[in-house]
């Protein structure tokens, strides 16, 4: 043995008797966390729809030490790092409304975000994208690349009409690019 290397010993766990290794950060039977260690926070609703619960939320460690894959949040309302609902909150989240640094869904906003309908974020792709650089039917942003698009690089009239319906009188203030 290397000097300053101590043998792994046997232990029994507090919750469920199944010997473990005393280096162990959790029980691999019941998941009981060892030594005080937390992993982080996991809420379930007991009430379900469509065999998914109404509310799930997964916060702290990304990965479950027990099975070593990524730790997912899914339900009608998902709430974690990797979230999978009709109303998703994550860093990526996949949705029908989508929140999250990557949300993808139909009404999305997040860093980067790709709606079916809908896409607000820094990088926005969908039917109406808004955003830094906007990709879409309608796209409005500082880059705006489709259809109707309207950017410090594009002006479509029809655009103009567009968002003005939407978002008020200001998007008028909006001018042609020189040139």
């Amino acid at each position: 043995m290397r000097k300053g290397v101590s043998a792994m010993a046997l232990i029994t766990c507090p919750e469920c008797g199944h010997e473990i290794s005393d280096r162990a950060l959790m029980c691999p039977q019941c998941g009981l966390a060892l030594g005080g260690r937390t992993f982080g926070y996991e809420y379930r609703s007991e009430t379900t729809f469509f065999d998914l619960p109404l509310v799930h939320v997964v916060m702290g460690l990304g990965i479950d030490p027990v099975t070593g894959r990524p730790r997912v949040a899914k339900g009608i309302i998902a709430i974690g790092h990797v979230a999978v609902g009709v109303v998703a909150i994550g860093g990526a989240s996949f949705g029908a409304i989508s929140l999250g640094g990557l949300a993808i869904g139909l009404v999305c906003l997040g860093g980067m975000a790709v709606g079916g309908l809908l896409a607000l974020s820094g990088l926005a792709v969908g039917l109406v994208a808004i955003g830094g650089c906007a990709v879409g039917h309608y796209a409005l942003g500082a880059a705006a690349f489709g259809t109707h698009a309207l950017g410090t690089n594009a002006y479509d009239p029809k655009a103009v009409e567009f968002f003005k319906e939407h978002l008020g009188l200001w998007i008028e203030r909006f001018r042609p690019p020189p040139g």
